[in-house]
């Protein structure tokens, strides 16, 4: 009988190591890519909104996670830390573990404009985090309550006769909307006292209370209000109409055109995030806007749900907007220490 040749045995020998050690390597390599591969989430995720309770960025979070949670098969739990204009709870998460547990639901305040109004900020809002999805977007509203003019002319006139007198509220230094008072009082030339709050909810009650002339808010939270009389929205600062509210005039409509802007949603996880978890998210993300049911509620806050985008397409757009913002902040001359 013929012998087999003892070289080609070890080479038989050495291919099949290399072939297990090759799917050796591949295994590894799925593993390492981040904490428990095919078991994540396994447990309930927290997702940090950094405002108070009860204004709109708490009340879209609070939708989006109840879609995310059906996707994932676990829980997403809203957690509120407030404080200086979302920067509390933005850096929380900046400085968490990343290990795709712990989300933030950021805005435009956090992402885009405090970069550029802050002299110093405890966060870098692109390098100390992976940008998972766009949620959404909202304009913002110039609101008066009852006893004010309701038209744009009559109400400038009536600030620039009482000068320093009135004041309008906002959730908090360096929010969209005190960044938009701000920009209302350099294009109109108006003097008006800023009074910043812990959030949109305790400034539309003294808003509603008579105790200030104006203000800018999205129109998720205050629907009730201006439907009930109780707010008149002088004009939209978008370049359409709100499909929501059609009646409501754009701000150029209304008397003052460039006067555009709003916010926007993000969810991001802290830099490091393993890139098939934030992939995992993306998805989630993406699936519940896509509901039409989610995507009802969403639109009854006023929010045009985001078409869906990569994280490297989300990360593209905070950096535009960065940049937009950081144009409008030094027009406004706004800085907060």
């Amino acid at each position: 009988m013929a012998r087999r040749h003892p070289h080609r045995r070890r080479e038989g020998g050495l291919t099949m190591r290399l072939i297990l050690a090759s799917l050796f390597a591949c295994v590894v390599g799925m593993l390492s890519d981040g904490p428990a591969f095919a078991q994540y989430p396994d447990k309930a995720l927290r997702m940090v909104v950094p405002f108070p309770p009860g204004g709109p960025t708490d009340l879209i979070a609070r939708v989006v996670a109840v879609g995310m949670a059906a996707d994932l098969g676990q829980q997403v739990i809203i957690d509120n830390k407030g404080g200086a204009g979302g920067n509390v709870g933005t850096e929380m998460v900046a400085k968490s573990k990343p290990d795709g547990y712990t989300l933030l639901f950021g805005t435009a305040a956090t992402h885009g404009i405090n970069i550029s109004l802050y002299k110093t900020l405890p966060y870098h809002p692109v390098k100390d985090f992976e940008l998972v999805a766009l949620v959404g977007l909202a304009p913002m509203a110039l609101l008066v309550p009852a006893g004010q003019p309701t038209n744009l002319p009559d109400l400038i006139a009536k600030l620039k006769a009482e000068p320093g007198k009135a004041s309008y509220p906002s959730s908090g230094n360096g929010t969209t909307n005190h960044l938009a008072g701000e920009l209302f009082k350099t294009r109109t030339g108006v003097d008006i006292l800023h009074v910043p709050y812990r959030g949109t909810g305790p400034a539309l009650q003294d808003l509603l209370a008579g105790r200030h002339a104006l203000m800018f808010a999205t129109l998720g939270p205050v629907m009730e209000n201006v439907r009930a009389g109780q707010l008149v929205p002088v004009g939209l600062m978008a370049d359409k109409r709100s499909t929501v509210m059609p009646d409501i005039p754009t701000m150029k409509e209304a008397g003052l055109a460039d006067f555009v802007g709003g916010t926007w949603n993000i969810i991001a996880v802290p830099a490091g995030t393993p890139a098939n978890i934030v992939r995992r998210l993306n998805t989630s993300i993406y699936k519940a806007l896509a509901d039409p049911t989610l995507g009802e509620r969403l639109k009854a806050l006023n929010v045009e749900a985001s078409e869906a985008l990569t994280p490297a397409e989300t990360k593209a757009f905070v950096e535009a907007e960065i940049e937009k913002w950081r144009k409008i902040v030094t027009m406004a001359g706004a800085q907060v220490d």
